[in-house]
């Protein structure tokens, strides 16, 4: 099967208009998780896997969009959708967030079992949304850096607004919120090959040219090391995905370098400026945050926590 040409995704700066404040406050945690792009990617394919768990999702995704043709472009959409909804302009958040639903709102059909599926079925955006928040935060905590438990907590509590664009209801405030969604889901999930297919394009590289060629598989296996014992489990995913001493090694270094890597062009960068704020922000330390935050007249309240 030929790969479809790719629509060049439309530029956005982050950068305006001034003053202009994201849904998301600059002293969040998710503007801290989400400007490394290890967690993301790892936290990223941990969601994904989640979500295949479920027939309904697994058969919306694979059969109703061009991922296992073009991975990139299905990946970079995402990862658009997802940064504008952190660090973009409350507007332009919801404008993006509203093409997706558009787009959501074609997707229905059945599994091959026989369930019926809507992308826009509340339990489905629910669990969407949750398993995009944690693994995004466990790829954080487990790789790049230990977030205290109030941090977690704050993390999960976060992002009720931009998740109601998408239609989300219930959204856990805990990880334990989370699990509890999980236990609720669980009856429905089961093993299927296209979880390691979507492996596969993973550890392939195809998806994510950009990360270095040797870390990959690593970053396969670790997305499977964070998934909750219950859900790598049912999908079958045993010791030939365990993480190695040397992925393990080979991720933290990547991802500690990483966040300490400020990118002045990079959607963080340019929201931070965007607030008043320098650009490099994100990488100064906890109370220089905190002083930041209030001279530029901001609040401290959502501060990061030292």
């Amino acid at each position: 099967m030929s790969t479809p040409a790719r629509k060049p995704l439309p530029p956005f700066d982050y950068s305006q208009p001034a003053g202009a404040a994201a849904h998301l406050h600059p002293g969040s945690v998710a503007w801290r998780v989400y400007k490394n792009q290890i967690a993301l990617g790892i936290g990223g394919v941990a969601a994904v896997l989640m979500e295949f768990a479920d027939p309904r999702i697994r058969s919306g995704v694979w059969d109703h969009s061009i991922y296992k043709v073009d991975p990139i472009g299905r990946s970079e959409r995402t990862g658009y959708a997802a940064m504008i909804g952190v660090y973009g302009p409350k507007d332009a958040a919801r404008r993006v967030i509203e093409g997706v639903n558009r787009m959501h709102a074609k997707v229905k059909g059945e599994t091959p079992g026989g369930m019926p599926f809507q992308a826009l079925d509340p339990d489905l955006l629910d669990w969407v949304s949750a398993t995009a928040g944690y693994g995004f935060l466990t790829a954080y905590h487990r790789f790049v850096a230990p977030l205290s438990d109030a941090d977690q907590e704050r993390f999960f509590r976060e992002g009720g607004a931009v998740a109601e664009l998408y239609g989300v209801q219930n959204k856990p405030g805990s990880r334990a919120g989370f699990l509890k969604m999980m236990d609720k889901m669980a009856s429905n999930f089961e093993p299927h090959p296209i979880n390691r297919e979507f492996l596969d394009i993973i550890q392939s590289g195809k998806a994510a040219p950009n990360i270095p060629r040797f870390l990959h598989r690593a970053l396969a296996r670790a997305a499977v090391s964070i998934l909750p014992p219950l859900i790598r489990e049912k999908l079958e995913l045993g010791k030939d995905y365990d993480l190695t001493l040397a992925d393990r090694l080979s991720i933290k270094l990547m991802a500690r370098l990483a966040e300490r890597k400020h990118d002045p062009d990079s959607p963080p960068a340019r929201a931070s400026v965007r607030m008043g704020l320098p650009s490099d922000f994100l990488y100064r330390k906890p109370e220089e945050q905190t002083r930041l935050l209030r001279d530029a007249g901001l609040g401290a309240v959502e501060a990061v926590a030292a």
